[in-house]
């Protein structure tokens, strides 16, 4: 058995897994420390990945040689691009998945990783020695020495389950809390604080009657979340839509007074945007109903996630008020959905690689930090595992900015803002949002990951074939011109003008009900080119022609604030010394320690008259 390491990883889920992928193909020597090898990457909540939002993120660490986009492209069961209806912004790819085969997956691929050793066994102590990170021990007292260390336990930390009137210990159902590393860190100096999740009851799906409800189907033309030319498994499963209704309500109001969080025994606060089905019931009481969400749990089995019905009532309650939702009424339940309670740190003890401000070289990254999601945990896995690897090759500490990804607004806004409710991602987080698009992630990051040895050369040349065959595209569009005879017709056919005379292919397909295929029924040559190449492609031409006076304004808005990022603010800076500023922002600035101006100017209580102030002492 070796004792020594480059980096160890707490915790094999969605943020372990990627964090220890990442530092292995980076080449640190990799140990991944997790108390039951049996459910590494265990999709604990629902069967899914993507969404709104978080689909960009996968995407992003798809481009960037993370593993995610891969393992859910081989185990999607359904695929749908969400919001195509809105502007390409908003498009967001979200997949349904196969999870047991998706935990398989990912076991298989990171044993097949050169670099990465695994141990079960729960962490009770990180080691600590002058103020850095150099191992960890075990429950069974076995000490591990390391580089770096990062912590990535999920809901684990004191997990508490809470199912009506019960409690008891846990991370997961059926499976133990870990302990006493929380009581350590406190004793080092972080400072700590409660959250809480739930999940939903699962049900056999031979008792469910689904002609009493939607049938929601996969795209005809499913898509993807790898560059990579992963194959997606031809079997496609359907997801049902049903609705609670006002005696599905009554009956689980009768359980609010054995409700744990009504009755006060949850302390730590919820996913704002993931709530109860108990809390949606008290929330919005003016409702008669509320959305369930009938997801298949994969292929080959009868499970079921009821999503939209996560509840902490008792499991009586709950079976009682699911025969009352169409399509259950004999439903029969696997096991009850409950709430969990755990131990978090706010993030704004961490600076912008993940790293620990406290302990150098101890990195968090997933739920620890107070997020919510596998996404999300998924981003900051990979990006700790990145910064371990480089702290242990003395390299500088690698930090995207918020103009470059979902990844780099995530991180930014929990180092800078923190969170005291799990923090999930949104659309209308990014202020830059129409340059993270789900299309265009490898052109924003596959050269970066090249260049620090993450991304191998086929995807490169991936993007460095979708950047010419773009442009050759935009090209012929703005110098080749139609004639109305050839194009009038699909015009009509598409309820938009005929044209007088000839007119440039690209000046017609800044019309918005015209697309490029439809120009390419008038055009031989251009049908000839978008033939043989992928829709991929036509797809980023299309958008960069219809949004160009857009994306130059976002690009200006960028160059704006470009020098405020720029100017890197020394981690020793005594704003105590500056009179002028205000007493709220010297008290935050000294607990966060900004990295740059730009992160200070985000940062709550900070003004621009106190940006300003900044500015002037730092050019002195």
């Amino acid at each position: 058995m070796n004792s020594s390491y480059d980096v160890i990883v707490v915790g094999a889920g969605h943020a372990g897994c990627e964090a220890a992928a990442a530092a292995a193909n980076l080449g640190s020597k990799v140990l991944l420390i997790t108390m039951n090898m049996g459910v590494i990457a265990q999709m604990s909540c629902n069967p899914a990945m993507g969404g709104v939002a978080k689909g960009q993120i996968v995407r992003e660490i798809d481009a960037m040689g993370g593993y995610s986009g891969i393992i859910t492209d081989k185990t999607t069961i359904q695929f749908r691009m969400l919001n195509r209806s809105k502007g390409p912004a908003m498009w967001s790819p979200r997949a349904q998945n196969d999870r047991m085969r998706f935990a398989e997956e990912w076991r298989l691929a990171l044993e097949q990783t050169p670099n990465v050793d695994f141990w079960q066994d729960m962490v009770t102590k990180v080691l600590v020695e002058k103020g850095k990170a150099v191992g960890v021990k075990t429950g069974m007292g076995i000490s591990f020495h390391a580089k770096a260390v990062v912590l990535t336990n999920g809901t684990f930390l004191n997990g508490v389950i809470h199912i009506g009137e019960k409690r008891f210990g846990g991370g997961r159902t059926a499976e133990k809390a870990a302990t006493g590393l929380t009581e350590q860190l406190q004793s080092i100096g972080f400072e700590s604080g409660r959250m809480k999740t739930g999940t939903p009851p699962r049900v056999d799906g031979r008792s469910l009657n689904y002609t009493l409800m939607e049938e929601q189907k996969g795209d005809e033309n499913p898509g993807h979340f790898s560059y990579k030319d992963i194959e997606i498994p031809k079997e496609q499963r359907s997801c049902y839509i049903t609705y609670t209704n006002e005696d599905v309500h009554e009956i689980l109001k009768e359980g609010f007074d054995r409700s744990p969080m009504f009755a006060g025994r949850i302390q730590g606060l919820g996913p704002r945007y993931c709530p109860s089905i108990e809390d949606k019931i008290k929330r919005f009481a003016d409702r008669n109903r509320h959305q369930i969400f009938v997801e298949p749990e994969g292929i080959h089995t009868i499970e079921i996630y009821v999503n939209g019905f996560s509840t902490s009532l008792p499991e009586d309650i709950q079976l009682k008020a699911l025969h009352k939702i169409p399509g259950f009424e004999k439903a029969k339940m696997f096991r009850p959905g409950y709430a969990i309670e755990y131990d978090y740190f706010p993030p704004t003890q961490l600076s912008l690689n993940l790293e620990t401000k406290l302990v150098k070289n101890l990195f968090f990254a997933g739920q620890i930090n107070g997020t919510t999601g596998y996404e999300e945990a998924a981003c900051q896995g990979f990006l700790a595992g990145i910064n371990a690897h480089r702290n242990c090759a003395n390299e500088d500490a690698f930090i995207l900015k918020r103009s470059e990804s979902y990844m780099g607004v995530l991180v930014d806004d929990l180092v800078t803002k923190g969170t005291e409710e799990p923090y999930r991602m949104f659309t209308s987080r990014a202020e830059h949002r129409l340059l993270l698009r789900q299309d265009n992630a490898d052109i924003r990051l596959t050269q970066m990951a090249f260049d620090m040895g993450l991304a191998d050369q086929s995807r490169l040349d991936g993007v460095n074939e979708k950047l010419t065959q773009t442009a050759n595209i935009i090209k012929y569009l703005k110098e080749k011109s139609v004639d109305p005879a050839a194009i009038n017709q699909i015009l009509i056919e598409k309820e938009t003008n005929e044209i007088p005379h000839s007119v440039k292919l690209i000046n017609l397909l800044l019309r918005p009900q015209i697309e490029l295929l439809d120009l390419a029924r008038g055009d031989v040559y251009l049908q000839e080119m978008l033939n043989n190449i992928p829709s991929e492609f036509i797809e980023q031409a299309e958008i960069m022609v219809k949004y160009e006076s857009y994306l130059e304004k976002e690009m200006e808005m960028v160059g704006k604030i470009k020098n405020l990022e720029e100017k890197v603010i020394n981690p020793d800076f005594n704003y105590q010394s500056i009179v002028s500023l205000s007493k709220e922002a010297t008290e935050k600035l000294l607990k966060i320690k900004p990295r740059t101006l730009g992160q200070a100017s985000r940062i709550s209580g900070v003004s621009p008259a106190d940006i300003s102030v900044l500015m002037i002492h730092m050019n002195n």
